[in-house]
């Protein structure tokens, strides 16, 4: 993209894998030192391997970014190592499945911890950082399901949709601080997480069948590769979008600007 961010220290919340493990090569890409949040320490571990050579410009801390007190230590570990934060990347969540009779409490609760709460208090502690700085920008990673919904995911929809509200606000709150925060709104990105929704209703047909299929259902007629969130992830949290804020920005190869209404012939 051309975006030069040497210099700029960046946090990526769930990157070991998925949208978060996209981000994370996009930044390096971009020149910026990284620092990868996520509860799985194997997949941090081999994602240190993988970027050995970079030295202090890249590190992983193992935590539950749903638990205050981890998330203020990791902060803290980042700000003691590189002195500022420049970005904060909010890739961590969760997929749950099941309809407003079925959804326990307890999946209700695990999906808004993971996928809400967690933003809360990244962005929280990180916002405190940013504020003495007069500087920052934070993403918020939601999805086109918090404006358009399938059956049975109404825990996962919500909390997406509070990701927006919270998105809203806190842009409100840190305007004045030069902080920025934006939402991104993917649609189908080949993800584990994706893999494991295919698997979980393949039937009789291969995963790959599955997001194909599911693929076919955009107008771009593919879903997402996660370098593609980790693009728009890079511009917003550089001075190439500087009078954005408060936006929640879909990036869906057109899923949701159809309708689902065929005339005939065509």
């Amino acid at each position: 993209m051309g975006i030069d961010l040497t210099g700029k220290v960046v946090i990526v919340t769930g990157g070991a894998k998925g949208i978060g493990e996209g981000c994370i090569g996009k930044f390096i890409d971009a020149g910026a030192t990284t620092s990868s949040f996520d509860l799985d320490a194997k997949a941090l571990e081999n994602q240190s391997n993988s970027y050995s050579k970079l030295g202090d410009r890249f590190t992983t801390h193992v935590l539950d970014v749903s638990k205050e007190f981890q998330v203020e230590a990791a902060v803290d570990l980042v700000i003691a190592k590189y002195g500022r934060i420049d970005a904060l990347i909010n890739c961590a969540g969760i997929q749950t499945y099941g309809s407003l009779t079925e959804t326990t409490e307890s999946v209700w609760d695990q999906t808004f911890n993971v996928n809400v709460k967690s933003m809360f208090l990244t962005s929280k502690h990180v916002a405190k950082i940013m504020i003495s700085q007069k500087y920052g920008s934070i993403v918020n990673i939601s999805s086109v399901q918090s404006l358009v919904s399938q059956k049975t995911v109404i825990a996962y929809s919500a909390s997406k949709g509070a990701i927006n509200a919270l998105t809203r606000a806190s842009a409100i709150d840190l305007a004045e601080s030069n902080v920025r925060v934006n939402a991104i709104l993917p649609g189908s990105v080949d993800t584990p997480m994706l893999r494991q929704a295919a698997d979980l209703h393949r039937g009789s047909l291969s995963i790959d069948d599955v997001i194909a299929d599911w693929g076919s259902g955009h107008p771009l007629g593919r879903v997402a590769k996660s370098s593609e969130i980790g693009d728009l992830a890079v511009f917003l949290a550089s001075d190439n979008s500087s009078f954005i804020t408060g936006a929640s920005i879909v990036i869906d190869g057109g899923l949701t600007v159809q309708v689902p209404v065929v005339l005939p012939g065509k």
